[in-house]
């Protein structure tokens, strides 16, 4: 599959000052969202804040339709009208676009080659590995600045905590 786009030195989100914080009810929409579309993959927009430029406070998801005529399965494309209601969204809630979530079905939550070739260094992409069906893990990551890999970012929700690098 080529989860080669991580970088391989052992900076974490705490390293990077980056941490995500989400809900468990942001998380329950989540799960919802990948499960219902499993087995092919489900994406979404992220709204929140960014405080202090380091945390960033997801408030609410908005899940979003894959447009992509092929490999569902594998690869996501959401589309310019949904970007555009994404970003209307949030200007009517005061809110930001924060970043993207997508699942990984029958896959870890590491970002693809393919991910890091699509992504921005300023947005935080929530990955969400679903397994026959069912959410197994999700891990945050931000594309670094010189968009040759993500770094993992620190995720926070009621008192969970995670780093991303615990299987490495």
């Amino acid at each position: 599959m080529g989860w080669d786009a991580v970088r391989s030195s052992s900076k974490t989100g705490d390293d990077l000052g980056a941490r995500l914080v989400v809900s468990r009810e942001v998380l329950a929409l989540i799960r919802r969202h990948v499960e219902g579309i499993y087995p092919e993959e489900a994406p979404g927009g992220l709204l929140g804040t960014v405080h202090e430029e380091t945390t960033v406070e997801v408030v609410e998801a908005v899940p979003s339709h894959n447009v992509r005529n092929e490999e569902r399965r594998r690869r996501y494309l959401i589309g310019p009208d949904d970007v555009l209601a994404l970003e209307r969204r949030a200007s009517e809630a005061g809110l930001q676009v924060v970043g993207y979530y997508h699942s990984h079905p029958d896959a870890p939550p590491l970002p693809s080659e393919f991910d890091r070739e699509h992504a921005w260094p300023w947005y935080v992409y929530l990955i969400v590995s679903v397994v026959d069906g069912r959410m197994a893990d999700a891990r945050a990551w931000r594309l670094a600045d010189d968009r040759d890999a993500f770094d993992a970012v620190e995720m926070n929700y009621k008192g969970l905590v995670t780093t991303g690098t615990e299987d490495k």
